[in-house]
């Protein structure tokens, strides 16, 4: 490149595309704000908004610049008002997390001289044992026979139970799934193409009871040909000219709350990824291979849902002899 070249494009005045008033606008965005605009995690804006929200209310903040007056002394007291609420060591630990977040975030644009939220103890958690029950066999059975019926919405459930069932998919990652992720193969294997967390993509392969049911729901479905569209959809939207929008995650988890309440024992949609990933390891799956069908990022998290350890037959107490 010559030197007196200018590698920057400079675009004529009347082709720009902000006006001078948004620019000025933008360059006025408190930090605070633009952190929160930031997170582009539907899940993670949803949690820190929360966690951000129950703060300001506690400390009476109603403008983005009063962060900036927050003391550690502030941040305990919040922690503290947590406990009496009698939130458990996880929330209490995420909240404080989203606040750190925040408070790195200004430091990082010089709006703070420190982190308040740092040297602030946090509630200790048994990260060794998850909270989110796991089905037993024989219960994992009957939610998957539960959706009784040829009708469309049965024949929905039914597939939308047993690729939770199978593939241990977040709630989210469900809902993403497009025709086309469904019918993706490598190496000839029929695979789903599972959008996680970070933006991050792994590829799972799709189990034959599960490509039967999917199959089977997309025949009276009617979109099976619509390759970019959603593959679960509400089923207001799957006749006639209706919208082509994807069941949303609270739409799942009251489907899975329904059906498991039926059979008398309620649980959430991520109790049957953790029913998955429980099963795979109780029948000596590997581990590491688990972490990725995952999608963790930590082999920690994985191994929550290790029971392998706690089983009485295993015990040393079983292997004494005198």
């Amino acid at each position: 490149m010559n030197k007196t070249e200018n590698p920057v494009q400079i675009l004529p005045f009347e082709n720009r595309l902000l006006t001078a008033e948004d620019f000025r606008r933008l360059s006025e965005v408190p930090p605070e704000v633009e952190w929160f605009a930031n997170l582009t995690n539907k899940a993670t804006r949803r949690a820190y908004e929360n966690a951000i929200k129950d703060f300001m209310r506690f400390t009476g903040i109603q403008k983005p610049e009063e962060f900036r007056t927050v003391t550690r002394a502030h941040v305990i007291a919040w922690r503290d008002d947590l406990t009496y609420r009698a939130r458990n060591g996880s929330t209490i630990r995420h909240r404080l997390s989203a606040l750190a977040s925040l408070f790195d975030y200004l430091c990082e644009k010089n709006a703070v001289t420190h982190n308040p939220v740092k040297g602030v103890k946090r509630p200790k958690v048994d990260s060794q044992e998850g909270r989110t029950p796991a089905l037993g066999d024989h219960q994992a059975r009957k939610l998957l026979d539960a959706p009784d019926g040829d009708k469309l919405k049965t024949k929905r459930d039914r597939a939308i139970l047993a690729t939770l069932l199978y593939h241990a998919l977040r709630r989210d990652e469900l809902c993403k799934l497009t025709v086309k992720d469904f019918k993706h193969e490598r190496r000839g294997v029929p695979h789903l193409k599972v959008s996680g967390k970070g933006g991050k993509t792994r590829y799972v392969p799709l189990h034959p009871a599960v490509s039967g049911l999917v199959f089977d729901y997309l025949e009276s479905a009617g979109h099976g040909s619509d390759e970019a569209g959603a593959l679960f959809r509400p089923i207001k939207n799957n006749t006639g000219s209706g919208l082509a929008n994807a069941i949303t995650p609270d739409g799942v988890y009251r489907l899975v709350r329904a059906y498991s309440s039926e059979l008398g024992f309620t649980i959430g949609a991520h109790s049957l990824r953790a029913t998955a990933a429980t099963n795979a390891l109780d029948h000596q799956a590997d581990i590491a291979k688990v972490q990725e069908w995952l999608g963790h990022a930590n082999i920690a998290t994985t191994r929550i849902y290790d029971h392998r350890k706690t089983r009485p037959e295993d015990s040393p107490t079983f292997k004494v002899n005198y």
